[in-house]
């Protein structure tokens, strides 16, 4: 059986749903009940009989959209453990981007973040092409970028916050950098952060990286290796909008593609593309009277 929750707009829900039933009715799946979330009038649920989740998924794409959805095969809940990429996730921007405008190189260094988002270049190639591009930079710049520029998205840390609450670990992992991820973690409330880690020499960088590269494979590997710490039953949600992001939303419970790059939504079988990070609180049920302010 499939369940999948989604907010759409409630004007024309009904209308809607109607013509999404007739087509899943054209897959063979009949939809075995739909129903308003208590305490949310806009989260609509539906369960069907079934595995067919591409179907599924192509229906609300077709007949929903712009909506926040998520689809499982077991009933939705509060996740166990919480993996999410921080650039234009948790925060709004790219970082390097952003460092690269200090070094009039942003254009530059935006078209191949771009292109790497896109999975048209290999992330570790075009990782160290943008750092070297960086080279000679003061340290310092890295602090003015991160304290004029750098902004979570909406929700972000009433999300994390209240999955913390509710008993969720939750892991702030990304391809960017310790320099910004770990401000940011701790702004958010993350428990842990993984990223990569900038070469510094006599108060500038260096063009080079300091370590392994934190990339797609990592990304995967951490949400793994915390997933195995809490047992068999535990279930895991993660957040991406890049290609380097799509080991991670498939390998998770809840893989949620945020405002992302065609490829990722295409990996997701949960997206946010209508409403603000809080909308997955509403997904997993949780009234609004009990968020928690970050």
């Amino acid at each position: 059986m499939l369940i999948a929750r989604l907010i759409a707009d409630p004007a024309t829900l009904d209308r809607q749903l109607d013509a999404a039933s007739a087509a899943l009715a054209q897959h063979g799946m009949g939809l075995a009940g739909a129903s308003l979330l208590d305490h949310w009038g806009d989260v609509l649920e539906l369960t069907l009989p079934g595995d067919d989740l591409p179907a599924l998924k192509q229906v609300i794409r077709d007949h929903f959209d712009p909506s926040d959805a998520i689809i499982a095969r077991d009933e939705i809940r509060v996740p166990d453990l919480f993996v999410s990429d921080m650039d234009s996730t948790m925060i709004g921007q790219e970082c390097i981007d952003e460092l690269a405008d200090f070094a009039g190189l942003k254009d530059r260094v935006a078209a191949i973040t771009d292109r790497a988002m896109r999975g048209e270049l290999d992330f570790a190639s075009a990782l160290h092409e943008r750092v070297g591009l960086l080279e000679g930079l003061e340290e310092e710049a890295i602090g003015t970028c991160l304290a004029t520029r750098i902004h979570p998205v909406p929700g972000a840390r009433v999300l994390v916050a209240t999955l913390r609450h509710r008993g969720c670990r939750t892991v702030l992992v990304t391809g960017g950098f310790h320099h910004f991820a770990d401000p940011v973690a701790e702004r958010l409330g993350f428990d842990r952060v993984v990223g990569n880690r900038l070469s510094v020499a006599a108060g500038k960088l260096d063009g080079r990286l300091a370590g392994p590269i934190a990339d797609a494979a990592s990304k995967e590997r951490t949400l793994r290796e915390e997933l195995s710490l809490l047992g068999d039953h535990a279930v895991s949600m993660a957040a991406g909008d890049g290609a380097n992001d799509i080991p991670m939303l498939r390998a998770a419970s809840y893989g949620i593609a945020y405002r992302a790059k065609p490829a990722a939504r295409e990996a997701a079988n949960g997206w946010v593309e209508r409403g603000e990070l809080t909308a997955l609180l509403k997904l997993m049920g949780i009234p609004e009277t009990d968020w928690v302010a970050g």
